[in-house]
């Protein structure tokens, strides 16, 4: 079996090495050149624990090929898997240009029966919309070919998406063809024999299990970090709380660690649009809607944390440590370094910055900024003559640092923890004018 994923980012890219370490062969297509010849040279675009290594492996053993030619993917494929990106519109629903273009040229180039799957994550509905142009571009060709749409959504988690891929918690199918679920099957025959569970339904429910799973997370974070803040003022401790809490079967301790908010590809990204989904259909989510008020509002509370407790920033260094999302990831989209960083930089302060893998892309997106932002080579560099340190991101090293030696670089010793790294190191309060989230 032969396989093409048409779009090489995050999920493409993952989908398609895991898809060649299962056995299949496979096909990945991207428009921009320069990716695919570092692609095809063993060079991985972004920070994915484990995703190099198998991908020079399975280009040593010819399972896996990069190319810019759709054409070759379309006519060569049985299945083509569409992930390319669907970005914010201005009115925060999916922007499916990119999806449609590919659907467009699948329906250009076929030649023969397709399963086209829909990776990409997409709104209620895209499945049939894709099947409408993949056969309006049939019939202005003038062919009659049978093809079927499948909804697959992925639920990969940065710095863990290998195995997340190769062990997933459950393979979602939505089709209406046997013929494709059949296909399917094959293409995921590894996990099928293994048990994974599977839940195959329609179009429109594959589709929907996506956001609703990402929004229900993302209510999940909004609600223990509006905890916190309360927390605060009352005097009560939040890991405490939200430890008691997770051991109630009905709730899980997962995703209830307070801190500055949720950013990342997914979770900004997948709440707008599903509200902005519901609006189009005439219901309002309510609780959705407030969990996104709630995360922009728990960014801005990070600021007030450390302006606050401060003083007069102005002229102030702060080191700030940890600029991607989350740890395990160079991903910077919509991560809370970023709104953090220019909060401070509007109230005077100048940033010292240090992290393992974000800095490359803090660079361009905070462009307009550089001019009060110091990019080290260390965490120690970081914190060295700085006035306050911010901890944004709980990347391992940070948990490690040594702290005397970090209060002897610092000109003056605040410490704002933004994801309580180091709550239960008895010596940080007696170091540092210590700040967490949640707790005293």
């Amino acid at each position: 079996m032969k396989i093409g994923v048409i779009g090489t980012g995050y999920v493409g890219l993952v989908q398609g090495v895991i898809l060649a370490q299962f056995g299949l062969n496979v096909i990945c297509v991207d428009n921009n050149e320069e990716k695919i010849k570092n692609l095809n040279n063993g060079i991985v675009p972004i920070y994915e624990p484990g995703l190099e290594d198998l991908m020079v492996k399975n280009i040593q053993e010819k399972r896996i090929e990069f190319t810019t030619d759709i054409k070759k993917a379309v006519l060569e494929s049985e299945v083509l898997f569409i992930a390319v990106g669907t970005p914010p519109a201005d009115d925060g629903s999916a922007d499916l240009r990119y999806v449609l273009e590919v659907a467009n040229s699948i329906g250009e180039y076929m030649e023969d029966s397709k399963v086209v799957v829909n990776k990409s994550t997409v709104p209620v509905g895209t499945g049939h919309l894709v099947r409408e142009t993949i056969q309006n571009k049939l019939n202005q060709r003038e062919k009659k070919l049978d093809f079927d749409v499948v909804s697959n959504p992925e639920f990969l988690r940065e710095g863990k998406a290998v195995n997340d891929c190769l062990r997933p918690d459950r393979v979602i199918i939505g089709t209406e063809s046997k013929k494709a679920e059949e296909m399917m099957k094959k293409v995921y025959n590894v996990l099928y024999i293994n048990e994974t569970p599977f839940v195959f339904t329609n179009i429109e429910t594959a589709e929907m299990i996506k956001y609703a799973s990402n929004a229900f997370l993302a209510v999940k974070i909004s609600f223990i970090n509006e905890m916190a803040l309360l927390a605060e003022k009352v005097g009560a401790d939040i890991q405490k709380i939200a430890k008691a809490m997770g051991q109630d079967g009905r709730i899980s301790p997962k995703f209830l660690h307070a801190g500055p908010g949720y950013g990342g590809s997914c979770f900004p990204k997948d709440t707008k649009a599903i509200a902005e989904i519901g609006k189009k259909n005439n219901e309002e989510l309510l609780v959705i809607e407030a969990a996104i008020k709630a995360n922009k509002k728990q960014k801005q509370k990070m600021i007030e944390k450390v302006t606050t407790n401060m003083g007069n920033i102005e002229g102030k260094v702060i080191a700030v440590l940890g600029l991607s999302f989350k740890p395990e990831t160079d991903d910077m989209r919509d991560a809370p370094a970023l709104d953090i960083i220019k909060g401070l930089i509007k109230n005077g302060a100048k940033i010292k910055t240090y992290c393992p893998q974000g800095m490359k892309e803090s660079k361009w997106r905070l462009e307009e900024y550089k001019e009060s932002i110091e990019y080290s080579e260390n965490e120690y560099k970081a914190v060295t003559g700085a006035d306050a340190t911010v901890i944004v991101t709980e990347w391992n090293q940070f948990r490690g640092m040594n702290l005397r030696k970090m209060k002897e670089l610092m000109k003056d010793n605040y410490l704002f923890d933004l994801r309580n790294i180091h709550g239960k190191n008895p010596e940080v309060r007696s170091l540092f004018k210590y700040y967490a989230v949640g707790r005293k």
